[in-house]
């Protein structure tokens, strides 16, 4: 039986089109100061995940809310599972945007919106693509459940929760990441050296904030900074302007007195691919650390500028390492947080992607010795593995082959730093929903998918959902 997905697609592209931008309206933004036993995470990823589970059960499938926490979409019967996990939260929209992040707009074929490429524009797709196997009453012979995360960009507490009450599929992929495949991650896992509050006397840092997530690069960074007198001010003001303007980035200086408000804009980016952003947090230490600070302002400063600043790979950090498969270790200083006095808070979040060969231990324990008693290293959250699927495998082979047949492109196997619901799974990986070639807005402002993307993906997870569990 021969089936023109592309058809079904086109068929199905203006309902598809309504129920994802209905999603994309919800701010599903992680609030921890509105969350409660209801709403683990927050109203917002609360309110997207029951309107994921609304449109199912309107489409007529089995579905269950597992306390808000996530969900789960069923159709079919048999001994094996397969799982597609997507996921409804996204990062906070921060700033820089063309448009309201939460009102989708299409603008030369590409719509844009917090979530649209990560994940909720990929999670309708691969949701379409079972729903058209459900209404072509196609047969199969294994169950089809789809696990709807709310928590993928924080912790993965979602799935933490999800599975101490439900059975893990045997195997399955995630539409949240790029084609041709996923099919190795690497280790992930945050270290935060925590530094004392003091301070010195001529010049004091009051607070320095950069910063919304450790798996975002901070696009933009502030500083109060107090100077001997308003003289020594205006003069660290004309330097800052100086900076600004010979470095890759933007920036302005407010004067009041003696105090000094500074402000920088870099460019934000996906934490996994910390090279493609502009950290405003550590181009903001670099110009500070010219200052005479003490105590542990100076640290912070001097740490965040000495072996932080442009140090993607974690060289001078003392953790750089490499595997021939996986690629190298990454490393993003997510959020830079200091408060003049306080003993607690003041700290850098450091989000380290590591392949095989090097272990979370052997970072610690480099990054306790260099931090030594200027700061305390705390490791953070969730720690997760290197991950890898073979090429062999059935369920990789299967994927890859629709994918060529579909574009007419040669697959090739993929290791990234992100780290997706794919890596759930013994035999899990992503797939999709990103083409060769597309340019990433993920995790930045102004977001987007191609609307065409969206609905070529569709037709690639209806085929490869139903080869895998027919």
């Amino acid at each position: 039986m021969t089936i023109d997905w592309k058809k079904e697609v086109t068929a199905r592209k203006d309902d598809l089109l309504k129920d994802l931008n209905d999603l994309l309206r919800i701010n599903s933004e992680r609030d921890d100061s509105q969350a409660t036993k209801e709403a683990p995470f927050g109203p917002g990823p609360k309110e997207a995940l029951e309107k994921m589970l609304a449109i199912a059960e309107r489409d007529g499938f089995a579905t269950k809310n597992v306390d808000n926490y996530a969900g789960h979409i069923d159709f079919g019967e048999g001994d094996e599972t397969l799982g597609i996990f997507g996921h409804l939260d996204v990062v906070p929209a921060g700033e820089g945007w063309d448009t309201d992040p939460y009102e989708p707009v299409v603008k030369d074929g590409k719509l844009y919106a917090r979530g649209s490429s990560d994940d909720k524009g990929p999670t309708v797709a691969a949701y379409y693509a079972m729903k058209m196997i459900k209404e072509l009453d196609l047969p199969v012979s294994k169950k089809i459940r789809f696990v709807i995360g709310t928590d993928e960009e924080s912790g993965w507490a979602d799935m933490d929760y999800y599975f101490e009450h439900e059975e893990k599929p045997d195997f399955g992929f995630s539409p949240d990441a790029e084609f041709p495949m996923i099919n190795g991650e690497k280790g992930n896992v945050t270290f935060i050296p925590h530094f004392g509050g003091t301070n010195g006397v001529d010049y004091v840092l009051s607070s320095f904030n950069a910063g919304l997530r450790a798996n975002m690069v901070p696009g933009n960074a502030k500083a109060v900074v107090q100077t001997p007198d308003e003289a020594a001010a205006q003069s660290l003001a004309n330097d800052f302007a100086d900076y600004v303007e010979n470095n890759p980035i933007g920036g302005t200086a407010e004067v009041n007195g003696n105090e000094v408000t500074l402000e920088l804009v870099g460019k934000a980016a996906h934490g996994a691919s910390p090279q493609s952003g502009t950290n405003a947090g550590t181009f903001l230490a670099v110009f500070l650390n010219n200052y005479e600070f003490d105590g542990a302002a100076r640290a912070f400063i001097d740490y965040s500028a000495t072996y932080i600043h442009e140090d993607v790979y974690g060289k001078k950090l003392g953790v750089a390492y490499e595997d021939e498969v996986m690629g190298e270790l990454t490393m993003n200083a997510g959020v830079f947080q200091f408060e003049n006095g306080q003993d607690e808070g003041n700290q850098i979040v450091l989000n380290f992607r590591y392949p095989k060969g090097i272990t979370a231990e052997e970072i610690e324990k480099a990054l306790t010795e260099l931090f030594a008693d200027n700061a305390k290293v705390v490791l953070d959250g969730h720690h997760m593995l290197p991950h890898y699927v073979p090429m062999d495998d059935e369920l990789v082979s299967t994927l890859m082959n629709v994918f060529e047949e579909h574009t007419g492109l040669k697959g090739e196997e993929k290791v990234i730093g992100g780290g997706t619901f794919g890596r759930l799974l013994e035999r899990g990986v992503a797939y999709g929903a990103q083409f060769p070639g597309y340019t990433d807005t993920m995790h930045q402002a102004n977001e987007y998918m191609p609307v065409e993307d969206i609905l070529r993906a569709t037709a690639i997870y209806a085929d490869a959902i139903y080869r895998l569990a027919k």
